[in-house]
């Protein structure tokens, strides 16, 4: 093992930083080629299934909304109402780098765990770290694991669906989209509108989505949260949470590492998360049996590896 200040060393380290700034390079043009995509009237040319799964979910946070506002009018066709102006909106939307990038992640997420179930037989819902969880002594973390497997079911129904109920936005993004409503709307505001936003505000529930209770799974796990990082025992939605919360990422930013080309980050974020090199190469490979393990990991201190991910972070996945 070479020592930490040797030359050798250095080279490895250098190594591992070019190639997490290609990977950055090639996360960076994620976000101009979606909106380009999106805002495309004829899609026909890009029947890519993530493209059209972002679209989906655009389009049905602008139906909630303007269904929302046609309520509060008392208005007596409000799936029309919402229907007649939702593309309009949708497009709008489109134009918010930070919503994409959301709607990419849980994307990304989804044909993830399409994938590992076809490939491994990973059931997208229950795994058996949530089911061992669920009949925890510890009544807190049993509930935080049943209401988390709860989520991971309707997940996976809006998915299937290209949905994403208002509900499971983050608080940050969900303030995001109500002042894009507003600034779409502009002097067009209307009373009904500001009941709309009011009563959308009063219902919602940040630490009801799926992602507040995921990881609160994994922080209620404590010491035991590394068992989260095994994808085969913790599921993928699961896995994805605990490899943001221990390695100090994103949650977007750990499953933009799950990519193909994002070996590198994978495998910093895995060993930052607190992984030994076997555990790490074993991830890797279990998501992409192509990689080439990377030497670079093997003995990396976690604190060293917690900066270098710090000091790479993807754009828009902060």
């Amino acid at each position: 093992m070479p020592d930490a200040a040797s030359p050798s060393a250095e080279a490895d380290k250098e190594s591992l930083r070019d190639a997490l700034a290609r990977g950055n390079a090639t996360l960076a043009r994620i976000g101009p080629i979606l909106s380009h995509l999106l805002a495309t009237p004829d899609h026909s040319l890009f029947s890519d299934e993530i493209v059209a799964r972002i679209r989906g979910m655009c389009h049905h946070l602008a139906w909630q909304v303007l269904r929302a506002q046609a309520e509060a009018a008392g208005q007596a066709g409000r799936e029309a109402f919402a229907d007649r102006h939702g593309e309009a909106l949708a497009e709008h939307f489109f134009g918010s780098p930070a919503l994409l990038a959301h709607c990419h992640a849980l994307a990304l997420e989804w044909q993830l765990t399409e994938r590992l179930e076809v490939q491994y037989g990973i059931d997208p819902v229950l795994s058996p770290v949530v089911q061992e969880l669920i009949a925890s002594d510890d009544s807190s973390l049993a509930s935080a694991a049943m209401a988390s497997l709860t989520a991971q079911a309707r997940f996976a129904q809006t998915q299937r669906r290209m949905e994403l109920p208002l509900s499971e936005l983050p608080g940050d993004l969900f303030h995001y989209l109500l002042m894009g409503w507003r600034a779409y709307s502009g002097q067009l505001r209307s009373d009904a509108m500001i009941r709309a936003e009011a009563k959308l505000r009063n219902a919602y529930d940040e630490g009801a989505g799926r992602q507040s209770l995921l990881a609160r799974v994994v922080a209620g796990m404590g010491g035991e949260g590394q068992r989260a990082l095994d994808i085969d025992q913790a599921g993928t939605a699961l896995f994805l949470s605990a490899l943001a919360a221990r390695s100090g990422q994103s949650r977007v930013a750990a499953v933009l590492s799950t990519h193909h080309q994002q070996t590198a980050r994978l495998a910093l974020g895995l060993r930052a998360a607190g992984l030994d090199t076997a555990a790490v190469e074993r991830q890797v490979l279990r998501l992409n049996p192509q990689a080439v393990p990377l030497r670079e990991i093997a003995g990396m201190p976690l604190e060293e590896a917690r900066r270098m991910l710090a000091e790479s972070t993807p754009v828009g996945a902060a």
